[in-house]
Formats: structure tokens, sequence, C-alpha cells
């Protein structure tokens, strides 16, 4: 009788193992907006954010996350914002054509579906902390591929003088408002799933 005990104290103090999830490219996103001479708020999005989150829903402070945003992707729809915000002046992405977030500390937001994400951000080489403010959206299965998944929003405010993105401030606002959206497949299910796609295209081209 001890031994079961002493067994189900064991289980019961062991930890949920986190499920690895690789980020999906297609369903990672940030928005960045500021304030432009007060008249306007303009936005630009960056995509295609790829990386790898731990997550575990009965232990999410445990959780850990590593993001790459090609900063190439850039796009506000306007080509000559475009290709200002990507020169010297701003990100200069011909040197910097990364920025990466890596998480360093996760605690318990207000509600039950809310985290505080604290991490290490890197933008021209430059690293600074941030804090995200996230809201775990859904997880479970995705309906069209079978795959475990979990999507998150978030949001976050950062100075960009702190990167020495400073061109203009004051008059376009040092504040940049984050938005984020993120959508991450468990690692090996999405693996297999992907390379069954491939082998469905081959066997097409046959």
């Amino acid at each position: 009788m001890k031994c079961l005990v002493l067994a189900a104290l064991t289980l019961a103090a062991t930890p949920v193992l986190a499920t690895t999830y690789t980020l999906e490219p297609n369903y990672t996103q940030v928005v960045i907006s500021w304030d432009h001479l007060g008249f306007s708020h303009p936005t630009a999005q960056i995509a295609q954010g790829t990386g790898v989150l731990e997550f575990d829903p009965a232990q999410p402070t445990m959780s850990s996350l590593e993001v790459t945003l090609p900063v190439t992707s850039l796009i506000t729809g306007v080509p000559d914002l475009d290709e200002h915000l990507k020169s010297a002046d701003f990100f200069d992405v011909a040197k910097f054509p990364r920025a990466t977030f890596r998480s360093t500390r996760v605690e318990k937001g207000m509600a039950k579906d809310q985290l505080e994400v604290t991490g290490d951000l890197t933008v021209r080489d430059v690293t600074r902390p941030v804090t995200l403010h996230v809201q775990v959206l859904k997880l479970g299965d995705n309906p069209r591929t079978g795959v475990a998944t979990v999507g998150f929003n978030a949001t976050g405010l950062l100075r960009r003088s702190d990167f020495k993105l400073d061109a203009f401030v004051p008059q376009v606002s040092d504040e940049i408002a984050l938005r984020i959206t993120c959508q991450g497949a468990e690692a090996l299910g999405q693996a297999a799933f992907l390379k069954g796609k491939e082998e469905k295209a081959r066997a097409k081209k046959q």
C-alpha cells in the first residue's frame, strides 16, 4: 500500500512534457503601427515568421518561444515607403535581413487564456527586452491537416529608438505598437503531413 501511495505521489509531481510546435510561416505575421505627425497611423506587415514553440496547456508558464522574422518581407502597400523603411535610415535590411525574438519568462495573465511573455527582441543586432500580452486562441487538431495545432494573438509596445530606428523622432512617434498572430503545428505531425503532401505532388507529375 505504501508503495502505491509513493508511486501515485511521484506521478502527480511529474510535470507533463510540453509539446513542440513548428510555427507555420503562412500564419505567423507581425503588424506594426505608428503615429505620423499626428495626422495618421500607418501600418506595415512582416510575414512568413519561422520558429519553435514549446507549450503545455497544463503548465503554460513553462512555455518557450523562438521566432525569426524576415524583415525583407516588410510591406506597407506603398512602394516608396517600403523602400525607405528597408533602407539604412530604418531597418537596413541589406545588413540586417532578420529580426528574432526569444522568450525568457512566461507568466499567467489576468484571464485563463492570457499570458505575459517577456523575451529578447533583436533588431539591427540590437537586443532589448520586450513584453507581449498573449491570448491563446485555440488548441486542438487542425480539421484540414489532422495535426495538433495551437494559435494565439499578441500585442505589445516598443520604442524604435532602442533599436537604432529613431529617424524623424519625435515628429514620427518613437512608440511602435505591435499586433501579432501566430499558429504552430505539432512538429512531428506537421513534418509527416508535409512529406505526404510532397509525395502526392510528385506522384501527380509522374
